[in-house]
């Protein structure tokens, strides 16, 4: 024992990985696991840990805020909301087209139209305020559009229109009329359903959605 303890001290040290004495059960599996080392794992360093990062390709739309800036000529900077045609009004230069591009695609163009006027060729465009539009009708009291800067459901919209019209409207029928591509898609909802606390998923609404309440079918 005195020998294997020497041997121990000897490979280890005295402030290795072993400082106390074992018995021989325990040192057996020691002497095993010293065959691969003493081995530390400190903190996992931050280098280590990979994120990964999505950058979503934003498209300007109606109803968004934007502040434009240009570094070098600040007498230029301003900030426009886009309108319904799609146009924001920019100083020197005029009505420009903002909706269905990218805030790069924007600054490049702008970059162009101020070529004479600025003093770097930079601009920033920052969208300050996201707003879209949906639209609601049928029975509903207060029909027209809404103006939402937040994801919105098909019942809060309705909300947003006064609520329904409980005496004609047919609250299993609701009706959002979407346009993808060239062929507009409908989706038929059951919200009496829902009102009534049943079941059912929250339906968000997509831009420029029109939301359509039918109604009951009477009998005269």
């Amino acid at each position: 024992m005195t020998k294997m303890k020497t041997f121990i001290t000897d490979v280890f040290g005295t402030k290795g990985c072993f400082v106390q004495w074992f018995t021989r059960p325990v040192l057996g599996l020691m002497l095993a696991a010293a065959a691969v080392g003493c081995q530390t794992q400190g903190p996992i360093s931050p280098l280590a840990k990979q994120t990964t990062s999505v950058t979503e390709v934003i498209t300007l739309r109606e109803g968004d805020v934007l502040k434009i800036s240009f570094p070098g000529s600040a007498n230029l900077n301003t900030s426009q909301p886009i309108r319904r045609d799609g146009m924001i009004s920019m100083p020197l230069v005029g009505e420009v087209k903002a909706v269905g591009k990218t805030p790069a695609e924007l600054e490049k163009e702008l970059i162009e139209l101020y070529s004479t006027q600025l003093v770097s060729k930079e601009v920033v465009v920052e969208v300050q305020n996201s707003s879209f539009p949906v639209y609601v009708t049928g029975s509903v009291l207060h029909p027209g559009r809404i103006m939402s800067d937040h994801p919105i459901t098909a019942l809060e919209a309705i909300m947003e229109a006064g609520g329904f019209d409980y005496a004609t409207a047919n609250m299993k029928g609701v009706e959002v009329i979407r346009q993808e591509g060239e062929h507009p898609k409908k989706f038929t909802l059951n919200l009496k359903l829902v009102m009534e606390g049943k079941r059912g998923e929250p339906f968000y609404l997509k831009p420029t959605d029109i939301v359509y309440v039918p109604e009951k079918f009477q009998w005269f």
